[in-house]
């Protein structure tokens, strides 16, 4: 991956310019494309040009990491210290070292004349396009504590729901693993040790349980392919995930699974309003707002439709028709939205929106829950019936004789 600079204009021919990585200048100038800039000129950065970010080791931040820094900073600022000097205390008391790291940086180019957001925004891997954003505005209005109360909101929203989609899905895939990890005993060890007594029988064993005495010699000696494979199964599950036509493909399946397509959508909608919400209060222009909106989506298919939606708020359509014409949105958004813009009261509905979604995410995990219980216990259950039946079908041939 190659560091690229750029410049463009924005849908209101303002020209920006900043830095994306990239593995050509095709996928850099698509990279920038997607942000919704237009007229845009490519050209790969120089080592002197560089945002030192790389160079002392920062390469992400965790969503806690995000937090706990706007948190301190916001904390500081409130109480009255220079941001030089607020830095400068994260800088050398934070827990984490990534964020101290971070607060140094941030320190040395705000020392050598750069504001805050300028800096922030030489890191769009390290914070995302939605911290920029808000940070710019919130630095222009000279409303920069309500704007990290607003980026502390949206990143504990995004931890929030993080952590109910990871509850949800945590405890079948436990369960999913332990009884993948009982078969593979039972194969490998228990099986193999039934085999001499049922030899000694002289009879024909089975079909299923010569199926897994075959089977578990079979993993016994060639121990060396479950972690192969297992490893060879995780690579190829990254790299389907990571390459752009799979990932495509992929989440247009996801969108068609009952469920699951629910609660993909609801947890989308929830980041999407949230921002769309935020950014609308902290007085970025709407258009602008479902720019750093779409950035939130991660599934291409519904990045494609709101798509559409900015070309028909760009046409001069009003901001409920173009959600309108995603079609992906549930009615009740696209009445609330309309009634706000109709009424004046635009930032109060969407913040309506974000609770009504918000309810349904909690409905719709909820509702998985109730469902993975009994399908695990017909998982298990199968399991259990064909090892057992494997392991007792000789016994019972036997004592039939």
């Amino acid at each position: 991956m190659a560091r690229y600079e750029y410049e463009a204009a924005k849908w209101n021919g303002e020209r920006v310019k900043g830095r994306v990585d990239a593995s050509s200048t095709v996928e850099a100038k698509v990279k920038v494309r997607n942000m919704g800039y237009k007229d845009i000129v490519i050209h790969e950065a120089s080592l002197s040009s560089m945002a030192s970010g790389k160079k002392i080791g920062l390469q992400s931040l965790s969503l806690k990491e995000k937090i706990d820094f706007t948190q301190t900073f916001l904390t500081l600022n409130k109480a009255g210290l220079p941001i030089i000097e607020s830095l400068i205390f994260i800088e050398k008391d934070a827990a984490s070292r990534q964020i101290r790291m971070l607060a140094q940086e941030i320190k040395n180019q705000i020392i050598a004349g750069y504001t805050l957001s300028d800096t922030i925004s030489k890191y769009p891997n390290l914070f995302g396009q939605v911290y920029i954003g808000l940070a710019k505005a919130g630095e222009d209005s000279g409303e920069i504590d309500k704007t990290f109360e607003r980026l502390i909101q949206l990143l504990k929203k995004q931890e929030d729901i993080k952590g109910k989609v990871i509850s949800a899905l945590t405890y079948p895939a436990f369960v999913v693993l332990l009884a993948i990890a009982v078969v593979l005993v039972m194969l490998m060890f228990v099986f193999p040790a039934f085999k001499e007594m049922f030899d000694q029988q002289g009879k024909e064993l089975p079909f299923i349980t010569q199926i897994c005495i075959d089977l578990g010699e079979f993993l016994k000696n060639k121990w060396p392919i479950i972690p192969v494979s297992i490893a060879a199964i995780v690579f190829s599950c990254i790299y389907l995930l990571r390459w752009e036509p799979s990932r495509r493909r992929l989440d247009e399946i996801l969108l068609k699974i009952p469920l699951i397509s629910d609660l993909a959508k609801a947890a989308a909608f929830s980041n999407f309003l949230t921002v769309l919400q935020i950014a609308y209060d902290a007085g970025i222009p709407i258009i602008e707002c479902l720019y750093l909106s779409r950035t939130t989506l991660s599934n291409y298919v519904m990045q494609e439709s709101i798509k559409i939606s900015i070309k028909k708020m760009q046409a001069g359509s009003h901001l409920s028709d173009s959600l309108k014409a995603a079609n992906i949105f549930p009615k009740m958004i696209l009445f609330m939205v309309s009634t706000g813009e109709q009424s004046g009261r635009l930032g109060e509905l969407m913040e309506q929106c974000v609770l009504y979604i918000d309810q349904q995410l909690d409905l719709i995990i909820d509702t998985i829950g109730k469902l993975i219980e009994p399908i695990l216990l017909i998982f298990i259950g199968f399991i259990v019936c064909f090892l057992a039946l494997s392991l007792y079908l000789p016994l019972f041939q036997s004592y039939s004789l």
